[in-house]
C-alpha cells in the first residue's frame, strides 16, 4: 500500500496502518517501509548501554568486532554477525536534504534492517506495533519517544564512584578514608563499585571488608551520604560457586552447552537463566539483601546477560526486571551494560554509553578490531551524544567526569567535553579523589556539583555553555 508520513508518500508493507501522533503506528511481526529515494545514512541504534549508536553510511558494510569472545558483552550478537547495517529496536534512516524516515518498535525484542531503499522491521518475541515518521531529527526523535515507557522521578542525582580511582582495588579501610573527603563536597551518593564481593554470584563481602557491607553503608549514612553498590546480578563465570552449587541455573544453548556471555577479569563470562523462576527468587532476595544491609542506589551491570543471546530474549529481561523493580522499592536503579528500549519504565537511570577512561581511546581495539564499545572517553562521548532523545523517558547517566589530571591522559578539552554534555543531562557523577585534585580543579568540581543548567543545544553536535560554544562533530 502507499501512505504519506507528513509530507512524504511511501510504499509499505503492514497488517494495519492508522495515524499516530507525529506519524503513523503499523502492526506486525514484520514490517517494511520503501522511501520514494535512496537513503545516505542509517542510524545504527546498539542494543545495550555500550552497544554503538551512531550514523553510519549505508555505502559501507559493519567491520567485524574482533574477537568473538567479546561479541555477547559488546552488542546483539545477531547484529554484529551481520554483513548489512542491523539497528536494535528503531532505525532512524536518512534522506535528502537530512531530514529523516525513522521507524522505531513499540515493544521489546525488534531488529531493524536499514538498506539504500528500504526500512525492515522484525520482532523476535510477540507481535508488536511500530512508529514512523518522517521530519527532523527534532521532530522525530522526541515523536517516537513520546510512546515509548517513561520513568522520571526527581532529580539525577550526584554520584561519587570509586570504580575509576581504584578499580577493583578497593577495602573497607581505603573507602572511609576517600569517604572524610567526600564528605565535604556537595555529592547524594557515595557508591562502592566492583571489587567488594567474594565473586561473582557470591555477594557478600571478602576480607577487605572485614566489618561487612551494613557496616559500611552505615558510616556512609552518618556522613549524609545515601550508600550506594554495585551489583552484577545475572553474570558468573565458570569458577564461581554459585555454578557449583546450582549449575542448573546456568542459561545454556539447545545442546545444553553454556551460552558464552562475553569476556572480563581475564576469564569467559556465563549467565544464569533469567528465565527460570528459581533465578527470579534467588535475584530478588539478593536485592532485598543489600537493600537490608541499607544501599538504596543500586549500580546493576551486565543486565544483557540477563536477555542473552539478545532480542529474542528482551522478554524475558523484562519480566527479570520487573521483578528487579518490585523488590528494590524505592532505592534508586541504575541500569548499566543494559538492552536500552527494554530498561525503558523500569530504570530511574540508564547508562548510554560505554565506558569512559582516563584517555581518549585504545586505538588498538578500535581501530584493528574494530570494537566501538570499549573504555575510552571518544567511545562513550559518541555513542551518547546519539541517545540524549532518551532523556524524557529516563535519566541519562554519560558516565563520569574526570576533574583531576593525577593519573589522567586526557586534555584538558576532552575532559572539559564530558563535563558539559554531564550537566547538559544532569546526571553529574565523578570518581576523582578529592585529595588527588589541585586547588583550581577542587574549584572546578564544587561548580560542576552546585551549578544548574546553563548549556543550550545548538544542533546535534553543537551546544553552548555560557559564552563558550563546544562542537564535538569534528572529534567524532
Amino acid at each position: 500500500m502507499r501512505v504519506k508520513v507528513g509530507s512524504l508518500e511511501v510504499a509499505l508493507e503492514a497488517e494495519e496502518v492508522k495515524a499516530a501522533p507525529g506519524g503513523l503506528y503499523l502492526k506486525g511481526r514484520e514490517v517494511r517501509v520503501y522511501p520514494p529515494f535512496r537513503g545516505e545514512a542509517f542510524f545504527r541504534h546498539g542494543w545495550q548501554s555500550w552497544s554503538l549508536a551512531s550514523w553510519v553510511s549505508l555505502s559501507q558494510p559493519p567491520v567485524p568486532l574482533l574477537p568473538p569472545e567479546r561479541q555477547p558483552q559488546a552488542d546483539d550478537p545477531f547484529l554484529l554477525r551481520a554483513s548489512e547495517w542491523w539497528g536494535s529496536g528503531s532505525a532512524p534512516w536518512r534522506g535528502p536534504e537530512g531530514r529523516v524516515l525513522l521507524l522505531g518498535a513499540l515493544g521489546v525484542g525488534a531488529r531493524v534492517l536499514g538498506r539504500p531503499d528500504l526500512l525492515l522491521g522484525r520482532m523476535e518475541g510477540e507481535e508488536g506495533g511500530w512508529f514512523v515518521a518522517w521530519g527532523s531529527e527534532e521532530e522525530v526523535f522526541p515523536a517516537y519517544a513520546r510512546l515509548l515507557p517513561r520513568r522520571l522521578l526527581g532529580k539525577p542525582p550526584r554520584v561519587w564512584c570509586s570504580w575509576y580511582a581504584f578499580y577493583t582495588n578497593i577495602s573497607e579501610v581505603r573507602l572511609l578514608q576517600v569517604l572524610e573527603e567526600v564528605a565535604s563536597y556537595p555529592f547524594e551518593v557515595f557508591q562502592v563499585d566492583d571489587g567488594w564481593q567474594r565473586a561473582l554470584g557470591d555477594w557478600e563481602a571478602n576480607e577487605r571488608f572485614p566489618h561487612g557491607m551494613a557496616y559500611l553503608a552505615e558510616r556512609i549514612r552518618a556522613k549524609g551520604l545515601r550508600p550506594g553498590l554495585w551489583l552484577a546480578p545475572f553474570l558468573v563465570t565458570a569458577d564461581s560457586p554459585i555454578v557449583h552449587a546450582r549449575p542448573e541455573w546456568l542459561l545454556r544453548d539447545r545442546e545444553g552447552r553454556p551460552l558464552p556471555a562475553g569476556f572480563n577479569w581475564g576469564k569467559p563470562l556465563l549467565a544464569l537463566d533469567a528465565g527460570k523462576e528459581e533465578v527470579l527468587a534467588w535475584v530478588e532476595g539478593l536485592i532485598r539483601k543489600v537493600c537490608s544491609w541499607g544501599y538504596d542506589y543500586l549500580k546493576l551491570d551486565f543486565l544483557y546477560a540477563a536477555s542473552l543471546p539478545g532480542a529474542e530474549g528482551e522478554g524475558r529481561y523484562r519480566v527479570a526486571m520487573e521483578r528487579i523493580r518490585q523488590a528494590a522499592g524505592d532505592a534508586y536503579l541504575l541500569f548499566c551494560g543494559a538492552p536500552v528500549l527494554a530498561s525503558l519504565g523500569l530504570a530511574d537511570g540508564l547508562r548510554v554509553g560505554p565506558d569512559v577512561a582516563p584517555y581518549w581511546d585504545n586505538e588498538d581495539r578500535s581501530t584493528w578490531l574494530g570494537d566501538p564499545t570499549g573504555p575510552g572517553l571518544r567511545n562513550a562521548l559518541r555513542t551518547t551524544l546519539h541517545r540524549l532523545w532518551l532523556r524524557e523517558n529516563v535519566q541519562v547517566d554519560p558516565d563520569v567526569v574526570f576533574f583531576r589530571t593525577r593519573f589522567n591522559l586526557l586534555s584538558p578539552e576532552t575532559m572539559r567535553l564530558q563535563e558539559v554534555l554531564a550537566r547538559y543531562t544532569g546526571f553529574k557523577a565523578t570518581s576523582d579523589p578529592p585529595s588527588w585534585l589541585l586547588p583550581e580543579e577542587e574549584v572546578r568540581l564544587r561548580g560542576f556539583l552546585t551549578e544548574e543548567g546553563g548549556v543550550e543545544r545548538l544542533g546535534p553536535y553543537r551546544f553552548r555553555f555560557g559564552e563558550e560554544v563546544l562542537d564535538y562533530a569534528p572529534l567524532l
